[in-house]
């Protein structure tokens, strides 16, 4: 069994076909047929069901592939035992939220790529059900989440920081402050970031005011959100490390969120089973000193918010 040969698995795969796996691994697709062949050869079953142009694992195919992925993990460790100790060239894989790629991760890259300039960064931005999958898959070093504290059996999470939420409206906006009155004016739009984590406290809050969300305008962008606030199209949700800039200089205006209807924090995992690099310890821990200073101190008191929750 070549480690070659499961790499073409996976590929198959991940692209969706023999012939995409040919392209993108560079092999002729005879090649990547060869290779499947050899493997079911060896392991005396089909891997694929084979339904015209179409193919899919076989239940066999799909455990063997889990195999597969560990293997594979297995032999990139083994050759990264003859790189030098501090291991100044390899690949970091990280994935992260819009908001974290944004807002949070840029100054650590930064002096990450001073210490390790020989390390080759691939970004991966998805919401965090995506980012999970991924870590999940091995095809993720370390993966960061904006939601609330979770656990998970297969992963190893850290939570960094409680991000603060606000909920963003025009600015000059005569809306009431306080949460526990909030109220809409009619034809009010609702804008809403994709499925998942905050999106569902700011829903689940309006509902219990009787404000639908059926006709919300769902972003797939918080900077496209952002702008659209700001012009006064309609209202949202987002955590105040995004919208803070934006608050200061009165381009939008706010109303503080009630951490006791649900928070979220930033939140940096990786996969139990996974050997992590040097370099990705290195960068776990130049995350973690970043993040001692990501508290907003003055949030809880008001200083920042211009008075008006005060």
């Amino acid at each position: 069994m070549e480690i070659r040969h499961l790499i073409t698995l996976k590929a198959i795969v991940d692209k969706g076909g023999f012939a995409k796996a040919a392209t993108h691994l560079g092999y002729a697709q005879s090649t990547v047929t060869s290779h499947i062949q050899s493997l079911e050869q060896e392991l005396g079953v089909p891997l694929f069901d084979r339904i015209g142009k179409k193919v899919q694992l076989t239940e066999v195919g799909e455990k063997f592939l889990a195999h597969a992925v560990d293997m594979m993990q297995l032999y990139t460790k083994a050759k990264d035992v003859f790189k030098m100790e501090k291991e100044e060239t390899g690949t970091l894989r990280i994935g992260a939220p819009e908001s974290l790629t944004i807002y949070r991760l840029p100054f650590i890259i930064q002096s990450f790529r001073k210490r390790y300039p020989k390390i080759n960064i691939i970004m991966k931005s998805g919401t965090c059900w995506e980012l999970k999958e991924e870590l999940r898959r091995g095809e993720l070093d370390i993966a960061f989440f904006l939601q609330a504290p979770l656990t998970d059996q297969e992963l190893y999470t850290e939570t960094l920081v409680e991000e603060p939420l606000v909920i963003i409206v025009p600015p000059d906006s005569d809306k009431n402050r306080m949460l526990p009155t909030f109220q809409l004016g009619e034809n009010e739009n609702i804008l809403l970031t994709e499925q998942g984590s905050y999106r569902d406290y700011f829903e689940a809050f309006l509902r219990s005011k009787g404000i639908a969300t059926e006709n919300a305008m769902e972003f797939w962008s918080v900077e496209a959100i952002k702008q659209c606030v700001m012009c006064g199209l309609g209202i949202s949700m987002l955590p105040l490390v995004t919208v803070r800039k934006e608050i200061e200089k009165q381009q939008m205006d706010y109303i503080k969120w009630d951490s006791s209807l649900g928070s979220v924090s930033t939140i940096m995992s990786w996969h139990k089973d996974k050997w992590l690099s040097h370099a990705a310890k290195g960068f776990m821990e130049m995350v973690k000193e970043y993040a001692e200073g990501w508290e907003i101190k003055d949030f809880e008191s008001g200083v920042f918010y211009r008075g008006i929750i005060n």
